[in-house]
């Protein structure tokens, strides 16, 4: 299949577009390239433009058979701080996406939802039909689009998958593509380049929260066994598969020393750190119940050992330290 890819110049865009093409599937990658990279583009046509622009999508669409849209901006403290630009950017360009497949007849799409949408769930590991109730505007504008979707297929006939990432993380083992935020958020890069001496001590937000060590507990998935997903969801929808929303995790958390740890441990460097109050809009807990994604897709996670984690992504710091 021909299968447009939004967003696929950016850090899980760039692992779904890879094994898309290891499936035997085009991805034609839709990216304005303000957080995506044109040396990511590798497995497949890019097309440069912005989904604000209808006309753009419009002939983004032509040909292709399904699509999987991960444009949209990521940071959930920056959401607090500027709540416009992430219902604007996240959900209205997304309405834009889904009126023009609807115009095309384009009918199947894999959405990149988060489990930011839970906000501060009351039962971990979070369940697929626990309430919704986000705490910030980036889970709230993911919400949005997820509702728009269940309207969309009743009214047009869009048929969809939506995939609740926990916390991506990693990098592709062949070294052939990783995470390059600008800037870079995410906790185990951070932590990684802290180690390695390319950037300052990371900070450590919050270390009060009501978990065994003080600090926030995440449910960390490997971007490849998350790119796998993306790819069996598409079938799945071809296959005649029904609009579903799934968690895609491990059921198991670790917190932010255990991170910090298991870097120093790999990597054989000290990885040092400031203590900081906690961010508004982060949840203390957050881990996947991941049955769903099984008995639906058969989908399971291959690579999201922390250990196996943490070394892909350090090996990814290296070669990137190395090309500076």
């Amino acid at each position: 299949m021909r299968i447009l890819v939004t967003g696929g110049a950016g850090y899980i865009g760039s692992h779904v577009a890879k094994t898309l093409a290891l499936a035997g599937h085009t991805p034609v990658v839709f990216d304005n390239l303000e957080m995506g990279h044109r040396r990511a583009v590798r497995w497949g046509p890019l097309i440069e433009g912005d989904l604000a622009d209808r006309g753009a999508v419009r002939a983004a669409l032509e040909g292709t058979e399904a699509v999987v849209h991960l444009a949209g901006y990521i940071f959930v403290g920056e959401s607090v701080k500027e709540p416009s630009k992430y219902y604007r950017n996240n959900f209205a360009n997304s309405l834009n996406l889904l009126d023009e497949m609807a115009a095309a007849g384009v009918r199947d799409i894999v959405f990149s939802s988060t489990a930011a949408v839970y906000g501060a769930p009351a039962e971990v590991p979070i369940p697929e039909d626990a309430p919704k109730i986000p705490i910030n505007p980036y889970g709230e504008s993911k919400r949005f689009v997820e509702q728009a979707l269940e309207w969309y297929g009743s009214a047009y006939g869009i048929r969809s998958l939506c995939l609740r990432y926990f916390n991506a993380a990693g990098a592709d083992p062949e070294g052939e593509t990783g995470e390059a935020h600008a800037p870079e958020t995410h906790l185990i890069p951070l932590v990684i380049d802290a180690a390695l001496g390319v950037r300052p001590p990371v900070a450590l937000y919050g270390t009060d929260y009501p978990t065994p060590d003080g600090t926030a507990i995440r449910d960390y998935i490997h971007v490849t066994d998350l790119a796998r997903a993306h790819v069996m969801g598409i079938e799945y929808l071809r296959d005649g598969g029904a609009s579903a929303a799934l968690n895609i995790g491990t059921g198991l958390g670790h917190s932010v020393r255990e991170v910090i740890s298991a870097v120093e441990r790999i990597s054989g460097q000290p990885a040092p750190l400031n203590i900081a109050p906690r961010r508004e809009g982060d949840s203390p807990v957050l881990v996947a119940s991941a049955l769903r994604a099984r008995e639906v897709l058969g989908w399971e996670p291959l690579h999201s050992s922390l250990e196996e984690i943490v070394r892909t992504a350090l090996e990814w710091s290296r070669r990137m330290a190395g090309k500076a």
